[in-house]
């Protein structure tokens, strides 16, 4: 009995060496490489860049006041409608003193001219009654007076306009009422009542009161690479698409290629503008982030393999054309001339048939467990 036990235990010993023997045999043993395998098929090949940039108002336009002053009300917000000569904002006058001192003294002087012309006809008028002097003489007092009357209204309209920003020949115009040069949307108004604000002059900019655009006339404004820029040409067709919209996409056309380079992050790239065609009322706003896709080359209907398949070598490229089928399976290197590229897709343009199969890269087999 013991020695039927020592032979079976021997026995299942041996079976295990042997076992483990053929498993790290096995395991040792190089697997077979196998490939991906293509058919050349015919196809739509184009290839197109991606532009970031953002949308903005083909016209956009800062109001600022004709006069220095203080704000006293604002008739609009932004997001307003407003039409060219709508008002937005009033403004107090601030005068200037130089000027509202010269203006005083021009009324003074304008007054005495005025009550003397008005003296001289009084008397011309007693000496024209007894024909003393002649008629010819007598328009000309007149006339005199006629230009002082004229030039005393002239001083008074000029002091109001200096002291108050209010001409009373032209209440209509007044300079305290800050009106919009355009019509459209108002985007900004960066100021509150009761600030300060000041008219443009040599020496700044002036204050702006409102930001206003047509927002129904947009372009996109956005930098290529100097890589592609190239390839551009005005009247391009484009398609846009907003982040912050991204079920909807608007169609654009190429209408500017800047001529000069900017330096972007140590590239060099150039800036292009593109006329955004929307819907009205589509509720875009200015400064909207967006991308515009360009398609830079397409080829219709054409041979094509994946171009992982594509072996480059100096100028030249050749794919593995397989021969035989299983055991007897062989890939034959073959030359081809290759064309247009997506990125994924490739043009073949010589060397290869729809009947051909070419052979792609390493299958490779996932080992990890679940």
């Amino acid at each position: 009995m013991k020695k039927y036990s020592k032979v079976i235990i021997a026995a299942i010993v041996a079976l295990i060496f042997i076992g483990t023997f053929v498993f790290l045999w096995q395991k040792s043993q190089p697997e077979p490489v196998v490939y991906n395998e293509f058919t050349p098929t015919t196809t739509d090949i184009q290839k197109s860049t991606i532009v970031t940039g953002k949308i903005e108002p083909r016209n956009e336009v800062n109001v600022k006041p004709q006069i220095s002053g203080i704000i006293t009300e604002l008739l609009k917000v932004p997001g307003d409608h407003v039409n060219a000569g709508d008002v937005i904002a009033k403004v107090k006058v601030i005068p200037d003193m130089s000027q509202l001192s010269s203006a005083e003294s021009r009324v003074r002087l304008a007054t005495i001219n005025l009550k003397q012309a008005q003296t001289d006809l009084n008397r011309v008028e007693e000496l024209h009654k007894q024909q003393l002097i002649s008629d010819d003489e007598y328009d000309k007092v007149r006339l005199t007076l006629r230009q002082a009357r004229e030039e005393k209204a002239a001083a008074d309209d000029a002091l109001n306009v200096v002291r108050d920003g209010i001409s009373k020949s032209n209440a209509s115009a007044s300079s305290t009422l800050i009106r919009s040069t355009i019509s459209g949307i108002i985007l900004d108004i960066p100021v509150k009542v009761g600030n300060s604000v000041i008219n443009s002059n040599t020496f700044n900019d002036g204050t702006t009161i409102a930001s206003v655009a047509n927002m129904n006339d947009l372009i996109f404004r956005g930098n290529i690479d100097e890589t592609e820029v190239g390839q551009l040409v005005t009247g391009m067709p484009m398609k846009i698409t907003i982040g912050a919209l991204q079920d909807l996409s608007f169609d654009a056309s190429l209408e500017y290629v800047s001529p000069k380079a900017v330096e972007s992050n140590g590239a060099n790239q150039f800036e292009i503008k593109a006329a955004v065609n929307v819907l009205r009322d589509s509720k875009i706003r200015s400064g909207y982030s967006a991308n515009a896709e360009i398609v830079l080359s397409k080829v219709q209907k054409v041979l094509s393999v994946p171009e992982s398949a594509i072996e480059f070598s100096g100028d030249s490229t050749f794919v593995y054309v397989i021969k035989g089928a299983g055991e007897q399976k062989t890939y034959e290197r073959t030359q081809v001339v290759t064309g247009l590229s997506d990125g994924v897709n490739i043009e073949i343009k010589k060397g290869l048939s729809v009947k051909d199969k070419v052979r792609g890269p390493q299958k490779v087999t996932d080992t990890t467990e679940n």
